[in-house]
């Protein structure tokens, strides 16, 4: 199994982050702004529409307030197996840690999804950017 880790340093207080993380329906606009272009719940889920033009599934899993965690899966017809994971760690007041896990299978797929990723980390720069 595939496993793609992303630690990413961003300069804004954790409880900002976090809570564009949690707002699971808000993906497009808060967190990943222009590497998702679209994002409608259904339920537990929601509609992901990519900058390429790809469109996801994403299950909500957890959502946990006192871990700053929030845990999604996809299934869908290309992916055997997708869950994954983002946990907002605050470094000070003014700085934080976003992990986000990713396990999937099937393995071959794991490069288009970690060059996806890396689209995604630049989204979440540009999202956050440095106040000073």
């Amino acid at each position: 199994m595939a496993s793609i880790h992303n630690d990413v340093p961003l300069p804004a207080p954790a409880h900002d982050v976090w809570d564009a993380v949690r707002d699971f329906g808000a993906l497009h606009r808060r967190l990943v702004p222009g590497f998702v272009t679209a994002c409608q719940l259904d339920g537990d889920a929601r509609i992901v529409t990519f900058a390429n033009g790809s469109v996801a599934r994403e299950v909500l899993v957890d959502c946990d307030d006192a871990r700053q965690r929030l845990a999604y899966a996809i299934d869908n017809e290309r992916l055997k197996h997708y869950s994954a994971s983002v946990q907002v760690i605050a470094e000070g007041d003014a700085k934080c840690r976003l992990v986000w896990i990713i396990d999937m299978l099937p393995n071959e797929l794991a490069p288009y999804v970690e060059g996806q990723t890396k689209e995604a980390v630049n989204a979440m720069l540009r999202a956050f950017p440095s106040a000073g």
